[in-house]
C-alpha cells in the first residue's frame, strides 16, 4: 500500500484515490521569465517520479503541470529587453522544455498556460463574489478575504493572529483586511489587460492554479504538489479560493519538495550562489544531475556542491559498469523477484528514492558476483522505474567529459578510435613480453584520464 506524507495533515498516510484505479494530480510548474535553476530540476525530477511510479504502480494517471505566463515579473522583464511578453515566455517555455527533456522528465498530460485560462479565472472569481468571499477594493482590484473563510491557515499552521502580526503581510490600505489577498488586478498604463465585470485588468497569481485545476481535474483530486516555498501564501490562498468557491474540499493529498542549498546556504542570487540548469549541464551528464537529485529523500534539503555531483558520477559509474554486456532499451520489471520487493517498497514508502537507489546498488553487487544476465536486465528494468540507466553502458562508460577547459578539452581529444588504437598497441606489447611499454600505454592512458579493465573477453575501457 502506497503512503504518502500529506502537508496537511502532517503525517504519512495511505493512499487512496478518490476513483479507483485513477489519480488525478496537479502541480505547480514554471513562471518562465528566466532560465530554470536547480530548484525548478528538483521539482520537475521529483514529480516526474512520483507520476511515474503511480503508473508503474498500475493506475491510470491524469498529470497536469502548469505554466505561468503572466505576472509581474513577465511584464517588468520583457519592458527590460524591448519585446513582447509573447516572445519572451515562447522563448522560455521551448527553453523550459529542453531543460526537462535533457533530465529524462516525461511531458504531463496537460500543461496548461495561465492567459489560456481567463475565461474560468473569471468565472471563479464571479462564484467567491457571489458566496461573500471576494470584494472588489477602492483601487480597481478584487480581493480575497480572508478572515470570511473559516479554515484559511491550516495547510500552513499559521493562525490569523500571527499572519497579522507578520512582516510578510501587505500593507495595503485599500483592502478590507491587510491579510486579504488580490484575485484581479486592475489595469495599470502600459500593461495586458482582459476584459472583465469588474473593469480592464489581469488575474492574480494564485486564482490561475485554483481555475486551471478545477477546470482540468475538477473542483476535488487526489494530489498537488510543488516546491515547499509554495506552501504559504500560494498553496493556503488556491485552498481557500477552490473550497470557498464550490463549497467542496480541494485536495486530498499534499506534497511539498525541500529546498534546494549549495554548500549548506540556500540558494539565492543575492548569496551569488543561485545556479541555473543550464550552467550545471555545462559540467555534468544530465543523467547524473537526474541520479544526485533522486539520491535525497523528496522532503529533505538537498546540498549542490561539485564534490557531491562528483561523487553522483562515480556512483552512477558504477551501476553502468555492472550493465556491461546488456542491450538498452526498455526491460520489463520482474515484480516477484527479492530486490524489485524491496524496490517497491521503498517507493510506496512515501516515494523513497534513497532507499529504492540502494537497492540498485545491491543488485549491481549480485550481478558483478554471478554475472547473470537476468539480474542485470532486473536492474536496467528497475532503473528504468526511475528514469536512469536507459542508455547503452559502454555510450555513457566511454563519453567524452562534459566539463569545459584544458583537461576536459584533452580528454574530449582522445576518441574511442583513438583509444582502441592504444589499446591495441599494448596487447601487442604485451604479446612480444615490452610490458614496460605495455605499462608505459596504461599510464599515459590513465593520465588522459581513461581506466582499463582486463578481462576474459579482452580489454575494457572508460571514462575515469
Amino acid at each position: 500500500m502506497l503512503k504518502i506524507y500529506n502537508s496537511l495533515s502532517r503525517e504519512k498516510q495511505e493512499f487512496v484515490p478518490i476513483e479507483p484505479g485513477r489519480v488525478r494530480m496537479y502541480v505547480c510548474g514554471m513562471t518562465v521569465y528566466d532560465y530554470c535553476h536547480l530548484g525548478h530540476a528538483r521539482v520537475l525530477v521529483v514529480f516526474d517520479v512520483v507520476q511515474r511510479w503511480l503508473r508503474a504502480s498500475g493506475f491510470e494517471v491524469t498529470y497536469v503541470r502548469n505554466i505561468t505566463d503572466i505576472d509581474d515579473k513577465i511584464i517588468r522583464r520583457a519592458v527590460e529587453n524591448g519585446e513582447t511578453i509573447g516572445a519572451l515566455t515562447e522563448r522560455f517555455i521551448r527553453l523550459m522544455d529542453e531543460d526537462a527533456a535533457a533530465l529524462g522528465v516525461q511531458k504531463p498530460d496537460h500543461e496548461p498556460r495561465a492567459t489560456q485560462y481567463v475565461p474560468q479565472m473569471l468565472e471563479l472569481i464571479g462564484q467567491l463574489e457571489r458566496n461573500g468571499l471576494a470584494y472588489q477594493a477602492a483601487d480597481g482590484d478584487v480581493n480575497f478575504s480572508v478572515r470570511k473563510f473559516p479554515g484559511y491557515g491550516r495547510l500552513s499552521g499559521k493562525s490569523l493572529d500571527d499572519l497579522r502580526a507578520g512582516e510578510r503581510v501587505e500593507v495595503d490600505s485599500a483592502k478590507q483586511d491587510p491579510l486579504d489577498f488580490v484575485l484581479w488586478k486592475h489595469a495599470k498604463e502600459g500593461e495586458p489587460f482582459w476584459t472583465s465585470p469588474w473593469g480592464n485588468g489581469r488575474p492574480g497569481w494564485h486564482i490561475e492554479c485554483s481555475a486551471m485545476s478545477s477546470d482540468l481535474l475538477g473542483p476535488h483530486f487526489d494530489i498537488h504538489g510543488g516546491g515547499q516555498d509554495l506552501q504559504f501564501p500560494h498553496h493556503e490562498n488556491e485552498i481557500a479560493q477552490s473550497e470557498g468557491a464550490h463549497r467542496c474540499a480541494f485536495v486530498n493529498y499534499w506534497m511539498h519538495n525541500g529546498f534546494v542549498r549549495v554548500d549548506d546556504e540556500k540558494m539565492s542570487k543575492s548569496l551569488g550562489n543561485f545556479f541555473t540548469i543550464r550552467e550545471v549541464l555545462k559540467r555534468y551528464d544530465a543523467e547524473v544531475l537526474r541520479f544526485f537529485i533522486l539520491r535525497a529523500h523528496y522532503r529533505s534539503p538537498l546540498n549542490y556542491s561539485d564534490a557531491h555531483l562528483d561523487d553522483a558520477r562515480h556512483a552512477l559509474t558504477r551501476l553502468y559498469t555492472a550493465l556491461r554486456g546488456v542491450a538498452a532499451g526498455a526491460a520489463a520489471v520482474r515484480w516477484d523477484e527479492a530486490h524489485a520487493q524491496r524496490f517497491r517498497a521503498a517507493l510506496d514508502d512515501d516515494f523513497n528514492t534513497p532507499e529504492a537507489i540502494a537497492v540498485l546498488f545491491d543488485l549491481a553487487g549480485e550481478v558483478n558476483r554471478s554475472h547473470d544476465p537476468a539480474l542485470a536486465a532486473q536492474l536496467r528494468a528497475l532503473g528504468g522505474v526511475l528514469g536512469l540507466l536507459g542508455r547503452d553502458p559502454l555510450a555513457f562508460l566511454q563519453a567524452a567529459p562534459v566539463e569545459a577547459g584544458t583537461a576536459g578539452a584533452a580528454a574530449a581529444a582522445l576518441t574511442p578510435a583513438a583509444v582502441e588504437e592504444k589499446i591495441a598497441a599494448r596487447a601487442a606489447a604485451k604479446k612480444a613480453r615490452d610490458f614496460a611499454a605495455a605499462d608505459r600505454i596504461r599510464a599515459e592512458l590513465a593520465e588522459a584520464g581513461i581506466a582499463l579493465e582486463d578481462t576474459p573477453q579482452g580489454t575494457l575501457w572508460r571514462r575515469a
